[in-house]
């Protein structure tokens, strides 16, 4: 519990640092400035790979799988890996949050800093209730599978002219419903008054789209971090520190989507590859560091096939 405690209390001393201090003041996150960041947010997720290796071994934690700390070390890098990779899509939907409600680059951090907090919130509930589950009921494992390969499947054949529209979705239609919504922005403010009637700004409806969404995208990417392991720490922590490192990556990848639009079927490929082993777990254990390598090589080969595939355009 104490670990538990020290570790959420470390991530919220961080994003008070952040907000608090480094973006006290809004302002246009320049790429140097995101990319530093960027590598700031990777080298600490890495380095805690580290931190779990001594916590396992030093038996600092409750291990209910009961793995060795040098398997915990693996399984923490995979399931960072897979919830980083599987967070590409959810830039590109904020992207498009963001040009839809004409977000100010100004004002964006601040938006996506709140996102966050609520999507630890959420992120921890259902990666609570999904460990519970896969415990409780064995055969919630090839449900869980079945759904990442119906997921892949879907991504694999879906339209391209499916395009998301966030002010046609559901969740605009019921912030309508609640409070009236105004084109108008106040500075960094998500609520203004308007003849004495509150009234909710785009950055309060941008955000609420984007907590929804990212809730949506959870579906995927903690039955994927399942596959890996059901011990709750390292599932928690490797999803938080790729969720942390979300908004750097976005604003150093915003300008650059399209150069890497071949990423998508790097994704496919992971959640075609985690949905057959958890449908496989009864019958054969993959090796952790096949698991690891795999991910890793498919990142690598869109990445590189992206960036070759944008240079001959």
């Amino acid at each position: 519990m104490i670990v538990w405690i020290s570790f959420l209390a470390i991530i919220f001393i961080f994003l008070a640092v952040d907000l608090g201090v480094f973006n006290k003041t809004p302002h246009v996150i320049s790429s140097k400035e995101a990319s530093i960041w960027t590598g700031v947010w990777v080298t600490l997720s890495f380095a805690f790979s580290g931190i779990v290796n001594l916590l396992y071994s030093n038996e600092c934690i409750a291990n209910p799988t009961g793995i060795k700390p040098s398997e915990a070390t693996i399984k923490y890098i995979t399931g960072y890996l897979i919830e980083l990779s599987l967070s590409i899509d959810n830039i590109f939907i904020i992207a498009v949050i963001f040009a839809s409600f004409k977000i100010s680059q100004k004002y964006q951090h601040r938006v996506l800093f709140w996102g966050i907090l609520g999507a630890i919130i959420f992120r921890g509930l259902m990666i609570f209730f999904g460990v519970v589950l896969i415990n409780k009921f064995s055969w919630m494992t090839y449900l869980f599978g079945a759904f990442l390969l119906f997921t892949a499947f879907k991504m694999l054949f879906k339209n391209e002219n499916d395009d998301f529209n966030p002010k046609e979705s559901f969740v605009y239609r019921i912030i309508g419903k609640f409070i009236p919504i105004t084109t108008h922005t106040e500075k960094e403010h998500f609520f203004t008054k308007i003849n004495n009637v509150n009234h909710a700004t785009p950055l309060f409806v941008a955000l609420i789209v984007i907590e929804v969404m990212d809730m949506l995208f959870a579906l995927d990417s903690v039955p994927a971090i399942l596959a890996i392991t059901s011990d709750p720490f390292i599932v928690f922590s490797s999803n938080i520190f790729a969720i942390l490192g979300l908004r750097s990556m976005y604003f150093f990848l915003a300008n650059m989507l399209e150069k890497f639009s071949h990423l998508e079927y790097s994704l496919i490929a992971i959640l075609t590859f985690v949905g057959i082993k958890m449908l496989l777990v009864e019958h054969y254990k993959f090796p952790e560091w096949m698991s690891l390598s795999f991910i890793a090589l498919s990142l690598l080969v869109g990445i590189i096939v992206s960036i070759k595939k944008s240079d001959t355009k």
